[in-house]
């Protein structure tokens, strides 16, 4: 097989059903317009950002069931090369729906099935197999594995010296954290939760993702802003970039796209402001398409090119 500098991993990846209809009423059959279909998950969507800025990624995903049989032909339509683990029980699907007269969107998150203990030993012998310079584990983790999975894939990563983004929430963010990775991207909600206090003002995050740092936890901490852009933190350099001003129609796949960037951009070997840079450009990009859709490209490189001249 071909190797790839970029590998990202998706245990619980999602078919995505996008739809659009007029007026919520309860009890009364709510009409929708021409379904779309989009392969979904963290690492899925990190790997098409990656795409779409012209790098190349091998996408490792779980596949069960025709759901899952969509979901490959999806990623493939897409140029992306893609390495499965099957699964017995099916792949889950998702619904989003923009109601049009309010312009509210409605996302229906269903959780994964069941991994068993094969399947999961699967995940792990194929990533002992793969050794590129960066692996992104992204996303949710089904049922049936616990919240130190990724942590069993951060000792794997450390011990083969591959660079390991983790992008994921709740305590198997806290878990993977305990072993160290090279860059991990939590908002500032999650940041508070990260060092042990409610909440944290702006001007605390720098010295917050620090801490992070300091324990051994991350050599990198992007801290997602939202609205107001993001800020990227090691031990000894602070960039803060704040967001371009667009209309939004969508926040779906947001985070997955400003990883994808920042990613494609490390293994470009651009500068750490220019990573971080073009993490909010295709995050910000990504928000002005509607559904799953993630970013157009001359959006992203127009936003790139304003923020770099701010």
């Amino acid at each position: 097989m071909k190797t790839f500098d970029i590998i990202t991993l998706t245990v619980n990846p999602s078919l995505d059903k996008s739809a659009q209809f007029s007026g919520l009423v309860a009890e009364q059959k709510i009409r929708c317009g021409l379904p779309r279909y989009d392969a979904g998950g963290g690492g899925i969507n990190v790997s098409k950002a990656i795409s779409r800025l012209g790098g190349q990624s091998l996408c490792v995903f779980t596949s069960g069931g025709s759901p899952g049989e969509k979901l490959e032909e999806l990623v493939q339509q897409e140029g992306i090369a893609i390495k499965t683990i099957t699964t017995q029980n099916w792949t889950r699907e998702n619904l989003v729906a923009l109601d049009t007269n309010t312009n509210a969107q409605y996302r229906f998150c269903f959780p994964g099935a069941a991994i068993s203990e094969i399947e999961k030993g699967n995940i792990i012998q194929t990533i002992q197999e793969l050794k590129p310079k960066y692996l992104i584990a992204s996303g949710s983790l089904n049922e049936g594995l616990s919240t130190d999975f990724y942590q069993h894939i951060a000792i794997l990563a450390k011990a083969s010296g591959i660079k390991l983004i983790a992008d994921t929430s709740g305590e198997a963010l806290q878990k993977v954290l305990e072993k160290g990775v090279y860059l991990v991207k939590p908002n500032i909600g999650e940041l508070a939760k990260l060092i042990g206090v409610e909440r944290l003002e702006i001007e605390e995050v720098a010295p917050a993702a620090r801490k992070l740092i300091a324990k051994g936890s991350a050599e990198i901490v992007v801290v997602s802003l939202g609205a107001q852009g993001a800020v990227l933190v090691t031990a000894t350099q602070t960039e803060f970039v704040s967001a371009p001003n667009v209309e939004k129609k969508s926040t779906v796949g947001a985070g997955d796209s400003m990883v994808g960037a920042m990613v494609w951009a490390l293994s470009q070997n651009k500068s750490l402001e220019e990573v971080v840079k073009w993490g909010v450009a295709c995050g910000s990009a990504a928000t002005m398409n509607e559904g799953t859709q993630l970013f157009n490209l001359e959006d992203a490189k127009r936003l790139f090119d304003w923020l770099q001249k701010k």
